[in-house]
């Protein structure tokens, strides 16, 4: 396991306090808790969850993404995503691009279906690293199934909220369909000493961007999770909470709401203080829709949403082919220039000021 023994975050640098949601109070149908929700979901799309009670899995897959990063780069490059937009596999460090001139980020990581984790021994979408496969039924999947109770729950709470009839945006997410739903284990490597301080020539790991899919429920150990907040003009970090998860809303639930839900910019920026020489792992399961599913506003479903101001939005495509489009125009060997990076953005200029 990535060593716990920590520096403390520093208390002298600027944070933005999400807001805490119980996800027992969730389950529990508490009327305060749902409202919290609502309200994090709406305002900036980011919010922590406690007692999700998935703390022994998390553990576990923060050992298995150890285990396999640290295997010989010529081994982890036998998986590699390749350039054609396919997300599952191994990802080099700066394989992809953070922004238009092409500055490439400073990370790796694995990627591992939902698909491949649900059907195992069956390979559904790939094959994978030794250490993957070994864990696939002892490690990932349990880690996986937990993941996709957590954010289905959450999902439905979102669904009566937005005033859609029950089970709307769960049927765009069915288990058992293909999606682009997955596990991602990362590690991001110590930048430089000078690029640890003020955000001017900051060392960024992974660039402003907007998440693809539907809910993202992360878990961190170290900071560097920045967010920009409606109406800010600087960046804040986001304080890891030992025991809490960070989750949020991605681009298809701020598409299919007519944008009343908040698909809100952040980045990944050198842990702050003390802990900028470690390496920095996290771990996040992608909530995505099935990718046969259309992305447009369910206005037609919902009156909130036919009144929301991107009542209108239909992106024309298929959840699978957006997620395809964004990963494949962010590799660096795809890039023509400032055009590529703007073919891959997502709901990034749709996000208000």
């Amino acid at each position: 396991m990535p060593s716990l023994n920590l520096p403390p975050f520093p208390d002298d640098i600027p944070i933005h306090p999400l807001l805490i949601v119980d996800y027992q109070l969730i389950l529990a149908g508490d009327h305060t808790e749902i409202k919290r929700l609502w309200g994090a979901g709406t305002k900036i799309g980011f919010w922590y969850l406690k007692n999700h009670g998935v703390d022994e899995e998390v553990d576990a897959m923060f050992d298995l993404g150890a285990e396999t990063l640290d295997l010989p780069l010529d081994e982890k490059m036998r998986f590699e995503q390749g350039d054609s937009g396919l997300s599952f596999g191994y990802k080099a460090t700066g394989a992809n691009v953070m922004d238009a001139t092409g500055q490439r980020d400073t990370h790796e990581l694995i990627n591992i279906a939902k698909d491949d984790a649900l059907a195992w021994p069956r390979v559904a979408r790939r094959t994978y690293p030794a250490p993957v496969h070994h864990a696939m039924a002892r490690v990932v999947a349990p880690f996986v199934q937990k993941s996709i109770a957590v954010t289905s729950t959450l999902i439905n709470v979102l669904n009566n909220q937005l005033g859609l009839p029950s089970g709307t945006l769960a049927r765009m997410h069915p288990v058992d369909a293909r999606s682009g739903s997955e596990v991602r284990c990362i590690r991001a490597f110590p930048a430089p000493p000078s690029s640890c301080g003020g955000d001017a020539g900051v060392k960024l790991s992974n660039g402003a961007h907007t998440d693809f899919g539907s809910l993202s429920f992360l878990h961190n150990r170290l900071g560097g999770l920045q967010v920009l907040v409606p109406g800010a003009e600087a960046w804040q970090y986001v304080r890891p909470i030992p025991g809490h998860a960070v989750c949020n809303i991605g681009d298809s639930l701020k598409i299919l709401s007519g944008g009343i839900l908040r698909s809100n910019l952040h980045r990944v920026a050198p842990p702050p203080g003390a802990q900028a020489h470690l390496e920095r792992f996290s771990l996040v399961y992608f909530a995505r829709p099935a990718d046969s599913m259309p992305l447009r506003a369910l206005a037609d479903q919902s009156l909130l949403i036919a009144h929301a101001p991107d009542a209108g939005l239909d992106t024309g495509v298929t959840a699978g082919d957006w997620h395809q489009r964004r990963v494949k125009n962010r590799r660096f060997n795809n890039q023509k220039g400032a055009e590529t990076w703007k073919a891959g953005m997502g709901t990034e200029d749709l996000v208000e000021s």
